[in-house]
């Protein structure tokens, strides 16, 4: 069975249906969207039990002759890490739907289309994901910037078009030097027989040294846009203020997650010299992203950009942890992905929730909600948690393990970068005290706690969040071998334990 296919083609398929709907059925439209949402996350359950976590290779592996004289191919498969991020993307989508069930009312555009665009882009992502085609990949990398485009631009607030336009002109630029790579690769290709873009031809190729270099900055510096990496990221603070709230989660728990994926996939996998000559930098350019992610994020009085910003500390320590070049920080760093997704998506949704109802996202006119919204306080205050990686939930785990792992290699780099986590504490709770604590405003009497439908939207979060960060054991397995795989092709191995001499009884060291 094609199930790569399969997930990649329901959401697209719901795509067209819901945009078909009439604009007067809007509701109509809302039901049919969470239809096939759900329907994509059972078949991507379903794919699941076809995966051999065992195995570090692609599974599940699809290929289909596509512009033969070229050496394109059709071409899908996935390894533990790409399965990991798919599954977060076919989980994502159904809450993101429930929680934006009547965020495009007021829209100039129909309700319909709304959906349809995030459907649209949940399979195309899913394609980005599974791509085993080096062209495949790129045409469905670029194409993920259409429904985020009209996303933000057709059903974002006041600065909507601005922020569009912004973030359409750095993806676009980012793209156009990963295609002078690409058209690279091609060239080396049919240099030294026949064409191809297959991912499993291309790294077999004998790339030299210098030629390597510049290929891989063309991808690195793509995926450092969509990452999105300190000083690439000023098109994200924008873009998640101006759009809808669950736009904001596809944009930072789903769409950037392509750029740290296409490190892992593309830049270790097809340039490791160059992956290990440029670490010293990525890893200094990641910890600068980490601190200073976080500094912004304290400075902050709107409560969307505020979480932008901690979205950039958070994806520093994932390219931190890509780049350190050991397993533990590398399995942590996939992981991180995972639960950064989940537990931002919290975040977005319930400051979403507070400022529609406050009709004002900045942090100075709130004070005392949760004397009358307790509910939303609690899962402000959970997911809030999560996000400074309290022991206990799941982000918790990648965060250590991304440190731990960098030590061994970068020690100086991995001790800075635990300045983040203090920060991190001083921007979250200090956001919940002021918003939620102290005494109720008199113009905040009026706002009011969540309701079921919204509830069930975070519920799946939190429980996520606390399933895995006591047992994260199931996507590590998953994750691991993949990893493993993945380095040893690069060419380096874990650091050995410094030895430590310990005085026996006669005084003499061991």
């Amino acid at each position: 069975m094609p199930w790569l296919t399969m997930l990649l083609a329901l959401p697209l398929v719901g795509a067209l249906v819901v945009a078909a709907i009439p604009g007067a059925r809007a509701g109509a439209a809302r039901w049919t969207a969470l239809g096939f949402s759900l329907a994509n996350l059972v078949l991507a359950l379903l794919m699941l039990t076809q995966f051999d976590t065992g195995d570090g290779g692609y599974q599940l592996t699809e290929q289909h002759a596509w512009i033969e004289p070229l050496g394109i191919s059709y071409a899908l498969g996935v390894d533990g890490i790409g399965l990991t991020l798919i599954l977060m993307t076919a989980v994502l989508v159904p809450i993101v739907i429930v929680a934006s069930w009547h965020d495009a009312d007021d829209a100039r555009w129909r309700v319909s289309t709304f959906f349809a665009l995030m459907l649209a882009l949940e399979g195309l992502v899913i394609g980005v994901f599974a791509a085993t085609d080096v062209f495949l990949f790129y045409v469905l990398f670029e194409a993920v910037l259409i429904p985020a485009y009209f996303l933000i631009g057709g059903f974002g607030g006041a600065r909507r078009s601005y922020a569009a336009v912004k973030f359409l002109m750095y993806s676009l630029a980012g793209g156009l030097l990963m295609l002078a790579s690409v058209i690279g690769l091609w060239a080396l290709s049919n240099s030294q027989g026949d064409p191809s873009f297959l991912l499993s031809d291309l790294t077999g190729l004998d790339i030299g040294v210098t030629e390597g270099r510049w290929l891989f900055l063309g991808f690195f510096l793509a995926f450092a846009v969509k990452a999105p990496m300190v000083p690439l990221h000023s098109w994200l603070p924008d873009a998640a203020s101006s759009a809808t709230p669950g736009t904001s989660v596809l944009l930072v728990s789903v769409l950037d997650k392509l750029g740290t994926f296409g490190m892992i996939r593309f830049c270790l996998e097809l340039f490791p010299e160059a992956s290990e000559w440029a670490s010293p930098v990525v890893v200094t350019l990641a910890v600068v992203s980490v601190v200073y992610g976080a500094l912004l994020a304290i400075g902050q009085d709107d409560m969307m950009r505020l979480i932008a910003f901690t979205s950039v500390s958070h994806f520093g320590f994932i390219v931190l942890g890509i780049f350190a070049l050991t397993t533990q920080s590398a399995s942590g760093s996939t992981f991180y992905m995972f639960n950064h997704g989940i537990a931002t998506a919290g975040l977005f949704l319930v400051a979403g929730f507070l400022i529609k109802r406050r009709g004002s996202a900045r942090i100075s006119d709130f004070g005392g909600v949760q004397k009358v919204a307790p509910v939303a306080a609690g899962f402000l205050l959970i997911v809030g948690l999560a996000s400074l990686s309290l022991p206990g939930l799941s982000t918790f785990v990648g965060e250590f393990m991304v440190l731990a792992g960098t030590f061994t290699r970068y020690g100086a780099a991995a001790v800075i970068a635990t300045i983040g986590i203090v920060l991190a504490a001083l921007y979250i709770l200090l956001m919940y005290q002021r918003t939620m604590t102290g005494p109720l405003r008199d113009d905040n009497r009026s706002v009011t706690d969540l309701v079921p439908r919204e509830i069930v939207a975070l519920a799946p979060v939190v429980v996520l969040l606390i399933g895995f960060g006591f047992f994260p054991q199931p996507i590590l397995d998953a994750v691991n071998p993949a990893v493993e795989q993945t380095l040893e092709h690069v060419g380096v191995t874990d650091p050995e334990p410094a030895a430590t001499s310990v005085p026996n009884a006669e005084g003499s060291s061991e």
